[in-house]
C-alpha cells in the first residue's frame, strides 16, 4: 500500500540510528545514514527536542560514536538500542539543481513515459553505481503488487517533483 507523502515540509526525516552502547558512562553507537559524521553535527536537537547531542565523534568504522545529554549511563544507552534520530524535513540543507534527498523520493506514485500507472517507490538504494529506485506496482487481488528497480539516471526517470516520478517506459519492466 503506498505510503501517503506527509502533508507538510516538517516530516520527520532519520539521520542516524542508535545500535547500542559505548563504554560505561551513557556514550551510544550510532549507524549513519546521510553523508559521514559531518553531516550530523550541524544538528543539535533529533525527534521533535527529545533527545540532545551534546558530543558527536567518528568512530572510524563508518559511524559514530555520540553522547545525549539525555542517556547518562550503559543501562539508558542500551534501552536507546534501535531508536532512530530524525530532524524535520525543512532543517535540511536547500538542494542544488538536480539533487533530491531520499525522503523526497520514497512513497511518490511513479507513472510511465505513456501515462501507465507503475506504483510508487518503496526505497532508494545506491550499491555503488549510483541509486537505484525500487518500485511496487500496484497490488491485485488482495496481493502486493511486484517490485521492480530503476537507475536514478535521466535516461530512465526523465523528470521527478514533489508529486510524481516520470519513469521511461522502457524501464518499467
Amino acid at each position: 500500500m503506498p505510503q501517503d507523502k506527509p502533508v507538510t515540509p516538517d516530516f520527520p526525516v532519520t539521520l542516524a540510528a542508535i545500535t547500542g552502547a559505548h563504554g560505561v558512562t551513557g556514550e551510544i553507537r550510532l549507524k549513519l545514514f546521510g553523508e559521514g559524521v559531518a553531516s550530523l553535527k550541524g544538528y543539535r536537537a533529533f525527534n521533535d527536542g527529545t533527545l540532545t547531542l551534546r558530543n558527536l565523534r567518528d568512530d572510524g568504522k563508518g559511524g559514530a560514536i555520540a553522547r545525549l545529554a539525555e542517556v547518562t549511563d550503559r543501562t539508558a544507552a542500551e534501552k536507546m538500542r534501535g531508536t532512530v534520530l530524525t530532524v524535520p524535513r525543512s532543517a535540511l540543507p536547500p538542494l542544488g539543481e538536480g539533487e533530491y534527498y531520499y525522503a523526497d523520493l520514497i512513497g511518490l506514485p511513479a507513472v510511465s513515459t505513456t501515462g501507465e500507472d507503475l506504483g510508487h517507490c518503496i526505497a532508494v538504494e545506491n550499491f555503488g553505481a549510483g541509486d537505484v529506485l525500487e518500485i511496487e506496482r500496484p497490488s491485485q487481488d488482495g496481493k502486493p503488487g511486484k517490485r521492480f528497480m530503476v537507475p536514478m539516471r535521466l535516461e530512465a526517470v526523465p523528470e521527478w517533483d514533489a508529486e510524481r516520478l516520470i519513469v521511461d517506459e522502457a524501464w518499467a519492466e
